[in-house]
């Protein structure tokens, strides 16, 4: 077992990276994203796309990106996806017109595709029998990068326009500073490149043999219905999430009367408890068993969610909205370790990817699905049928995935 003086050292460093790495992703995305594309002549349809055109990217390239991880090297991929971290922001200062913004956002996307399962898997193999609390850790230290980046964005526009109405220069001013942050990350990367051997298999063998491991992984991961059904747990919920994102700010505007300053609060109090939570309810997993906690969480966030529209006290919602980020929390710490308890360490990469698609399928989805049902049915009857497919499939993961019995230590 790996003992914790070893862990330590290259789980900071590997935190620190994600920190700077999303908090430049971040203020690349929100707000400047959609900003930048409205001062570029956008309607509402091109505005959306472009902000779903990076998460689009991950759909398809996340499990690649992890496969290819468990043949040629962790840090390798690390290296490259936090180099497009570092790098590409610099490319936005080029942008003059949509179709570049478009075709930029994919490249772009790149960076979270290959990032996140590489990053999972790299924690996977050093975390030993605390997979759930330190992949938890993370998680909660780059959402924590999420939190800052978007305000930080903000805040660099409001100074560079002066109060006025911004420019494209504005806009490339801002992604400069992206770009500067990146870097960050980028030397946080190299460091820890210098300070541990990679592990990789040599590249030496012809295309055939590494193309033969490369599907080897997939198929290995893929087959296993252990993992595709845990993994659609994160999605799922994860299709809630992007649910709630979408338009609970609305909700609170537009029928319970609130200000758009307390329908921000409401979504912060969902972040806050999710960072909170996930650690301790990671480590609880790894101890107690991560199947009841995932179980428990979907129906949290499943009667929470369908609670939200009988509501129209902003205390009642601010209490409401934290109670799903505890749920979220109970899923989220859980699930991305019983797929790597699942799966064999050689593919750990494969996993975390297919565990990354999934879950981008489900982000992606969640507002698309959300706005059919709001254009047909009201808000009580659109939330409780997401929140009927977060429980039906509680109960498909309940009677379907068998968990290994642990051995509890005082």
């Amino acid at each position: 077992m790996t003992n914790n003086t070893s862990v330590l050292s290259p789980f900071i460093a590997l935190c620190t990276v994600g920190f700077f790495a999303r908090i430049s992703y971040a203020m690349a995305r929100t707000p400047l994203l959609p900003l930048f594309a409205l001062s570029l002549g956008a309607g509402p349809e091109a505005i959306g796309f472009v902000v779903g055109a990076s998460t689009i990217t991950g759909i398809f390239f996340k499990l690649p990106a992890g496969t290819l991880s468990d043949i040629y090297g962790r840090y390798k991929m690390l290296f490259l996806s936090v180099l497009v971290f570092a790098c590409t922001p610099f490319v936005y200062y080029l942008v003059t017109s949509y179709w570049q913004l478009v075709s930029l956002r994919f490249f772009h996307g790149l960076a979270t595709s290959i990032y996140g399962p590489v990053a999972m898997a790299t924690i996977a193999d050093i975390a030993g029998e605390k997979k759930g609390e330190r992949l938890s850790i993370f998680s909660s230290i780059t959402i924590i990068g999420n939190l800052i980046g978007a305000p930080l964005g903000g805040y660099i526009l409001k100074y560079l326009s002066g109060n006025g109405s911004n420019s494209v220069q504005h806009f490339h001013n801002a992604y400069l500073v992206c770009g500067i942050i990146g870097l960050i990350s980028l030397g946080f990367t190299v460091k820890l490149m210098n300070s541990r051997k990679s592990g990789t298999i040599q590249t030496k063998n012809p295309l055939s043999e590494v193309w033969r491991k490369f599907l080897k992984g997939i198929r290995e991961v893929t087959s296993d219905y252990r993992i595709i059904i845990t993994s659609n747990m994160e999605g799922i919920q994860n299709l809630s999430v992007g649910a709630l994102e979408a338009f609970l700010p609305i909700y609170a505007v537009t029928v319970a009367k609130l200000d758009p300053f307390r329908a921000g609060i409401l979504w912060g109090a969902q972040v806050v408890t999710t960072i909170l939570a996930k650690p301790v309810m990671g480590k609880i997993s790894d101890r107690y068993g991560r199947k009841p906690i995932i179980f428990s969480g979907m129906w949290i966030c499943a009667v929470s969610l369908a609670c939200i529209p009988l509501m129209q006290d902003f205390y009642f919602l601010i209490l409401l909205a934290a109670i799903f980020g505890v749920g979220e929390a109970f899923v989220t710490s859980s699930s991305a370790a019983m797929v790597a308890d699942f799966c064999k360490e050689q593919n750990y990469g494969a996993a975390m990817g297919t565990f990354g698609s999934i879950f981008d399928i489900g982000h992606a989805a969640g507002p698309i699905l959300a706005g059919l049902l709001l254009s047909r049915l009201s808000y009580q009857y659109s939330f409780i049928i997401i929140a009927l497919l977060l429980i039906v499939s509680s109960f498909i993961f309940a009677l379907k995935v068998p968990e290994k019995q642990r051995e509890v230590k005082l």
